[in-house]
């Protein structure tokens, strides 16, 4: 595996991989690993000639409250699980080399980005799309993949591919859970012991909200109060929204229609950490 740290190397490497008819996917991550994101990296392996895959804690991702300059970071732990999944250039590049001091262009996809977490995190999609967009710039990806997890993210992602023309096909990775099914996050670290019990209740409250539509409840809002009663019962939860939404749209579901999916997602603070979970559901 090559660590690459230069933009413009990195460029060079995917233009002379597509001249000689490599098929190119990239994994975008920002680090502090996981066998989450390893699994990404092994799905573009799995259906790409060459892995590149991206290291960058992206600082228009965060508010200036947020977490940035404590979000967790180990490159040397991130470069050996990168390598053992299978990536062939890891590209790690510097702050000022993606976003220089005369950097002033953004990129945002209007609608999908101001609901659900766009309510509680607003300049956020705003970061995700415009570095999503200059990693596809500087890899040339044919193929991309994200996680489920961040499912808001994903749909965003998407559109800005149909809507940009980008040459890149999104493939979606399952959730990849702890053994008692907490989804997996670089930012679980932060739990405390006492927290981190807890949160098996995002798991629990989700594969109830599974239940309830697969027996034939048509009405979200019993859905979803059952979700809320379920982790307002955790002495230090604090919920930011669950819902009930259309996958293309990502609106609230007024009522559940069948033969249809939907996006059950949630959002929840333990303490100072704030989870993201969500699963799609079938309706019968």
């Amino acid at each position: 595996m090559k660590i690459v740290h230069d933009p413009a190397e990195i460029q060079r490497i995917a233009d002379s991989l597509r001249c000689l008819g490599k098929r190119v996917g990239v994994v975008p991550t920002m680090g502090y690993l996981h066998d989450g994101h390893a699994s990404l990296m092994r799905i573009a392996r799995s259906s790409s000639d060459a892995v590149i895959s991206t290291i960058f804690v992206n600082p228009l991702q965060f508010a200036p409250t947020e977490d940035f300059s404590r979000y967790p970071r180990d490159l040397e732990r991130d470069t050996a699980i990168a390598r053992a999944a299978g990536t062939d250039y890891l590209f790690t590049p510097a702050e000022g080399d993606l976003y220089p001091n005369d950097y002033f262009t953004q990129v945002y996809v209007d609608n999908l980005s101001s609901l659900l977490e766009g309510k509680f995190r607003p300049a956020h999609f705003r970061g995700v799309t415009t570095i999503v967009a200059k990693l596809f710039n500087l890899t040339k990806p044919h193929l991309a993949v994200f996680g489920q997890k961040d499912i808001q993210q994903l749909v965003i992602v998407k559109k800005m591919v149909k809507d940009l023309n980008f040459d890149v096909e999104i493939v979606t990775a399952p959730i990849v859970r702890e053994p008692d099914g907490l989804a997996m996050s670089s930012r679980n670290v932060y739990l405390t012991e006492a927290e981190r019990k807890e949160s098996t209740v995002l798991n629990r409250s989700l594969r109830q909200a599974e239940a309830d539509i697969r027996s034939g409840e048509k009405n979200p809002g019993i859905i979803l109060g059952k979700m809320r009663e379920m982790i307002s019962a955790q002495p230090s939860a604090r919920i930011d929204y669950v819902a009930i939404s259309d996958p293309a749209t990502l609106l609230d579901v007024p009522v559940l229609k069948p033969p249809s999916e939907v996006i059950v997602s949630l959002a929840v603070r333990f303490g100072s950490t704030r989870l993201i979970d969500n699963t799609i559901v079938a309706v019968p």
